[in-house]
């Protein structure tokens, strides 16, 4: 009888741990369907005014048009920023929109570099400014990201040895930098601003939480960035 009991109560509890698996697919599949929909809304939005609280505006942005990776390519890899164009990266999800291109020249086959990058990040899902380092806290401590072209495939990290590391590594403890920040590298240019006129590489992205930080990923919400790189002296 004891027997009996204890094989009855070990299936019991089998069954429920596999009901619990299955709850937690069907969770991760209702999050990201509300990802996917989060992000429509944004593509779909009006325009989108963050401030910093005392009036001044941090960052604008209006409905957005999207074009393939074929029109992107056609047009040199560049997006028209008058009508607000983002190219989809469809294997990613990932959506970018390159403001400048900036000085210089892109990233060598075999080149390792330093860049300082800013940025801000704005949580789509929660629909809030949830870190940024272009505040004057940050001013003396942005991120500083080591990076490396290895036969065209870029990998990069925050370094941390120089100012004890910027916004995104205090923030999330990692010095792994997001796939999402990867992905502009390839396309931009790598240098230093020479004359008042001339800008330092700038994009916007909207990227999923497969290609976002630890914490973007493992509670499924997307974020949009704007971010600026420029090679370190």
């Amino acid at each position: 009888m004891r027997r009996y009991t204890v094989y009855t109560l070990l299936c019991a509890l089998l069954a429920g741990w596999a009901l619990a698996s299955c709850d937690d697919d069907e969770t991760y599949a209702e999050q990201k369907e509300k990802e996917r929909k989060a992000i429509a809304a944004f593509l779909a939005r009006d325009p989108l005014v963050l401030t910093d609280g005392y009036g001044d505006t941090l960052l604008s942005t209006s409905k957005i048009k999207v074009i393939s990776e074929t029109v992107f390519e056609a047009q040199d890899s560049t997006t028209n920023v008058d009508e607000n164009e983002y190219v989809l990266f469809s294997s990613t999800g990932l959506y970018m929109q390159i403001v400048r291109k900036g000085p210089g020249e892109k990233l060598q086959d075999g080149q390792t570099t330093r860049l300082i990058c800013r940025y801000y990040e704005y949580n789509i899902l929660g629909d809030s400014l949830q870190t940024t380092d272009m505040t004057s806290y940050w001013q003396t401590n942005p991120e500083i990201l080591d990076v490396s072209n290895n036969s065209g495939t870029i990998t990069a990290s925050f370094n941390t040895s120089i100012n004890a590391g910027g916004a995104m590594y205090i923030n999330y403890s990692s010095t792994v930098v997001p796939d999402g920040w990867i992905v502009p590298l390839t396309y931009v240019n790598i240098g230093r601003q020479t004359t008042p006129d001339e800008g330092i590489a700038k994009v916007r992205l909207i990227v999923p939480h497969s290609q976002g930080t630890a914490d973007a990923t493992g509670n499924v919400y997307p974020c949009f960035y704007e971010l600026t790189y420029q090679e370190m002296r």
